[in-house]
């Protein structure tokens, strides 16, 4: 008997554990929302929320509304600063003009700014690793004052790097950088600054380890690797270098199912799934139920890491 020739393919998904939200971000969202709750419509948030577009659209459907200064929001307004940390000036302008704010920083970007003030009250010279122009790094940079923090993005800067100081040398770090990447860099620092202090524990966040660390397990047996995420989503963007390094033939970043484009898996067998932090779940499912529409899929959950991090809304919230 010859085959069915409308049958599906078969195809095996590899789905990343665990993948999407953290426990930051998660917050973050809360944020606006119990905002939204406690003080009505409008809220105003300080840059996108979280780094994901579907979040945001979400969000302003329910009357946050997203501006990129303060000088953009009413004073008689609450407005919500964003999860990736603001410059110490912006805080004090909300409050010299007395406005109701609200932090939505994550916790783990707050330790850094903690660690990097430690640093410079020391007297030493700060570097910070990370990606120019990222609002996470603009908010990190902008708790001390102009001068004092050194970018370094690449091997070629640290090698580079000429010490203004006679404090000694310290570092922080963006908390969603590669893994991998991260550690050459300052390994070449290290090399070069032998007693330069360095965070008591990683700057970069336990969900972006974990995550990293997923998709490594599983990009070497995938044919197709899709990343559920936004292009301006740093760990996102951290998630598709991983897994092409990683072994991955091929990486694609996609918003959600509508970016899938299937002839990327013509010839495919096993594709790996996984979502960047600021992806909610339902963008997975989706685009697993379109790679069911097209093949026979077996969906099979790789990952060991369990997060059961959680954290407290801010204080005003809460009463």
């Amino acid at each position: 008997m010859s085959a069915d020739p409308v049958a599906r393919p078969a195809l095996t998904v590899r789905l990343a554990a665990p993948r999407g939200f953290c426990a930051g971000v998660d917050r973050a969202i809360q944020v606006v929302e119990a905002s939204l709750e406690r003080f009505g419509a409008p809220v105003y948030v300080r840059h996108e929320i979280v780094h994901n577009r579907h979040v945001v659209s979400r969000l302003r459907d329910m009357g946050a509304v997203f501006v990129e200064t303060l000088e953009e929001c009413p004073g008689d307004r609450p407005v919500v600063f964003s999860a990736h940390g603001s410059p110490r000036a912006v805080m004090e302008g909300a409050k010299a003009r007395g406005m109701t704010y609200l932090d939505a920083t994550c916790p783990l970007v707050s330790k850094v700014h903690v660690e990097a003030a430690r640093h410079h009250a020391a007297g030493r010279q700060v570097l910070l690793i990370g990606h120019a122009g990222h609002p996470e790094v603009v908010g990190t940079m902008g708790q001390l004052p102009d001068g004092a923090v050194v970018l370094i993005e690449t091997l070629e800067d640290a090698r580079a790097f000429v010490s203004a100081g006679t404090g000694g040398v310290a570092y922080v770090t963006q908390t969603t950088l590669s893994v991998d990447d991260t550690a050459e860099i300052v390994e070449a620092l290290k090399a070069r600054f032998p007693d330069m202090a360095a965070p008591h524990r990683d700057d970069i966040c336990y969900a972006t380890t974990n995550r990293q660390e997923a998709v490594k397990s599983i990009a070497g047996a995938c044919d197709v690797l899709l990343v559920i995420g936004s292009a301006n989503s740093s760990n996102s963007v951290r998630l598709v270098e991983v897994g092409l390094k990683a072994g991955a033939p091929r990486a694609f970043l996609i918003d959600d199912a509508d970016d899938l484009d299937l002839s990327w898996l013509e010839g495919a067998a096993t594709v790996g799934v996984t979502a960047g932090a600021s992806a909610p779940e339902d963008l997975v499912q989706g685009v697993i139920a379109r790679l069911s529409d097209a093949f026979a899929v077996t969906v099979e959950e790789i990952g060991a890491a369990r997060e059961t991090v959680s954290f407290k809304l801010p204080r005003a919230l809460l009463a």
